[in-house]
């Protein structure tokens, strides 16, 4: 397996993207997993998010340079962990691409999408009318996905259901570039967390990430 890209954000964090190439069989080879996860995976083998399950999993092993097994769960409120390792986790995954981000230090979050024009005719879901002026017309396509991945990102890090993009995440007005830095605000009940998301377009694809 060969790893398509890799960043270190600082001293004790980073992330990779991985392009799926190998089957599902190959992949189920490269893992350890207990009964429950065997079982688990048995319900996803006839669908797509089976070899996104599989090539996550596979990319965070090798993330971790370890042989032995890895511990994986996901807590109530989907967000995944790990039981005896000292690091924070994220996990995306796009068509042909699994995305890993990790941390020893910090709650982490990722996400990557592939682009596509759909985007624009959901937008006004996830995007306030004031979040929705500053799009460019020029990169409208690129700019709605940085909008998308970075409250993806944002959630996965924060890590608690019920948060709305449109309602709980708000986007500093920002001018889109291929890889650069946007300010998020969450802001649910008493909660106000201000978060600095990085995103980039890799290929067809955009990522956005952050650390807590």
């Amino acid at each position: 397996m060969a790893i398509a890209y890799r960043q270190q954000i600082d001293d004790d964090t980073e992330f990779a993207l991985w392009r799926i190439k190998e089957s599902a069989e190959e992949l189920y080879k490269q893992l350890q997993l207990n009964e429950e996860e065997k079982a688990y995976t048995k319900k996803l083998i006839k669908s797509k998010r089976y070899l996104h399950w599989l090539g996550t999993r596979v990319l965070l092993r090798k993330m971790l340079r370890t042989e032995e097994y890895i511990d994986c769960k996901v807590d109530a409120h989907g967000k995944p962990y790990l039981v005896s390792l000292p690091y924070h986790i994220s996990l995306s995954h796009s068509f042909d691409y699994a995305a890993v981000m990790i941390s020893k230090t910090s709650p982490v979050g990722i996400d990557i999408e592939l682009i596509k024009e759909k985007v624009e005719r959901i937008a006004g879901k996830f995007l306030r009318p004031e979040e929705l002026s500053f799009i460019a017309p020029e990169h409208k396509i690129q700019q709605l996905y940085v909008c998308w991945c970075a409250k993806e990102a944002v959630y996965k890090c924060y890590g608690q259901k019920e948060v709305s993009f449109s309602d709980n995440i708000t986007l500093h007005p920002f001018t889109f570039q291929h890889h650069d830095t946007l300010m998020a605000l969450l802001h649910k009940d008493e909660v106000n967390i201000n978060y600095e998301v990085s995103y980039m377009q890799y290929e067809d694809y955009m990522i956005g990430y952050v650390k807590g």
